[in-house]
């Protein structure tokens, strides 16, 4: 069996010191760290000079995972208004049952001090391109008709702060998003689905 390159074996050690962290306490020192993942400490600071960096690191591993697995449910759909949708819907279904792990990484983030800036970055580097071309779509739809006159870039800023908030809101009291999910379909989405241009 082949052994793991060394990009692959950074993550693991991520991963695994993420759930250490998650575990003992974000002040658990990093000699401890090292102690709690098998390695020495050099080695961890090699790696990670900061904690900052293990969130970093995580966090662009699970976003990016997550954002492959969001695009094949969301390019199962045509229109516009479905495909986003099926991204707030995918979203939640890949979080589904491990929702503690994002939230730790937020709050981890929050309490990272000098890299928060950089940690924020790389979300947003995940998520640009594909909030862009949901908008361009948006855009594009109310141009052919397709879609009923809207803010486009509201819109999906409201879908985004809606699949974060819910996230930890099912945290927090175990929700049932499904009827939640019918709710913003019947009352936000729905409507502004049009299959043809109206004419006045």
């Amino acid at each position: 069996m082949a052994r793991p390159s060394e990009p692959e074996k950074r993550l693991e050690m991520a991963r695994d010191a993420v759930s250490v962290l998650a575990r003992l306490g974000l002040g658990t020192p990093m000699s401890r760290l090292a102690d709690e993942l098998g390695v020495k400490r050099p080695t961890l600071h090699y790696h990670f000079p900061t904690r900052g960096h293990i969130f970093e690191t995580a966090l662009e591993e699970l976003l990016t995972e997550q954002a492959l697995f969001v695009m094949e449910r969301v390019n199962r759909h045509d229109h516009p208004i479905d495909r986003l949708f099926a991204q707030l819907q995918a979203v939640h279904e890949f979080h589904h049952g491990r929702e503690e792990r994002i939230v730790f990484l937020s709050q981890a983030i929050a309490a990272s001090g000098e890299r928060m800036s950089e940690i924020i970055a790389v979300g947003n580097r995940v998520f640009e391109s594909q909030r862009r071309a949901a908008v361009k779509l948006l855009e594009d739809g109310m141009a052919e008709g397709t879609v009923a006159p809207c803010d486009a870039e509201s819109l999906v800023a409201v879908i985004r702060a809606l699949t974060d908030g819910l996230m930890v809101q099912r945290v927090m009291t175990d929700v049932d998003l499904a009827p939640v999910h019918q709710f913003l379909w019947a009352h936000l989405l729905s409507p502004l689905k049009r299959k043809r241009k109206e004419t006045p």
